[in-house]
């Protein structure tokens, strides 16, 4: 279910990802790719390390990849004159950052933008972009690079786009990068449920090799397992029933552990008692 439903997602991302022509877009890569090759090509990338790529930030400062690590990093591919899926993507995007950044510390992880189309996302374009979808978030940075630096990171993170006669066919695709800069997770679609991005953020964030190895790790552990995504206000809450149902669980173990103690502490002394006990009458000789 789990395949069908990621090539599913892939196929729609596909059919869904062309916009108005483009006279000033740059052709990336060929259209190879079925529904079915692009979600391989994208999966393949998880695991893979992330090199240091240089960009220009929005407000025209040159950054690197490993400016934002060192805490998870959410990455999205978008070009700023996309009139439909880019802003799409960017929505759902930013309301489930928000909803992590609820769920998890505000500075927990970053988010960068990046435009694929290097002959027109310049700093300036990407900055319009950013402001057009009210984007003024911490955090969440609109990245401008050259062909070369945009197609060899589309390559390592299995994103998919070709230029076509409409302008652009790309895959709605954002990877979930961890810390040390290692592709952990890839969500598909132009709006996708918050659990999909919440969770390996969860994941990322909250999971230490060692559990309970200092109190900031239980805290940790605690906020991992009781910070629950609940359906039908479609947002993330802190689950205090865990609390209680733990608080239940241990009284019933608790109280158990006493009765059995208890009876092996009566069992005990009733057996002491017949052994100190006279044997009775010796027999006269």
């Amino acid at each position: 279910m789990k395949k069908l439903f990621l090539h599913f997602a892939v196929f729609t991302s596909l059919m869904v990802a062309s916009v108005a022509f483009l006279p000033s877009a740059s052709a990336v890569t060929k259209s190879d790719f079925t529904p079915e090759s692009a979600l391989s090509y994208s999966q393949a990338a998880i695991g893979r390390s992330v090199p240091n790529y240089q960009f220009t930030d929005s407000q025209g400062k040159t950054v690197h990849m490993a400016d934002f690590l060192g805490k998870p990093l959410v990455v999205s591919f978008v070009y700023s004159s996309c009139a439909d899926s880019c802003p799409i993507i960017t929505q759902t995007l930013a309301d489930a950052a928000a909803e992590a950044r609820d769920a998890l510390d505000d500075d927990s992880f970053n988010v960068i933008s990046i435009g694929f189309d290097s002959a027109a996302d310049n700093p300036e374009r990407m900055r319009y972009f950013a402001t057009q979808q009210g984007i003024n978030i911490s955090g969440w940075k609109f990245l401008s690079g050259d062909l070369p630096t945009i197609v060899g990171l589309a390559e390592t993170l299995g994103f998919v786009f070709y230029k076509s006669p409409k302008g652009f066919d790309h895959l709605s695709q954002v990877s979930v990068i961890d810390a040390k800069g290692v592709v952990y997770r890839q969500v598909y679609g132009q709006t996708f449920e918050l659990p999909l991005l919440v969770e390996p953020l969860k994941e990322l964030v909250f999971g230490t090799p060692a559990p309970f190895a200092s109190i900031g790790d239980l805290i940790k552990k605690v906020r991992l397992f009781c910070t629950v995504y609940d359906p039908a206000m479609d947002r993330y809450r802190f689950d205090y029933s865990i609390f209680m149902q733990l608080f239940v669980g241990t009284v019933i173990v608790g109280g158990m552990f006493v009765l059995v103690l208890r009876e092996w502490v009566r069992i005990y002394r009733t057996r002491r008692r017949k052994e100190k006990a006279p044997s009775g009458k010796q027999s006269l000789t």
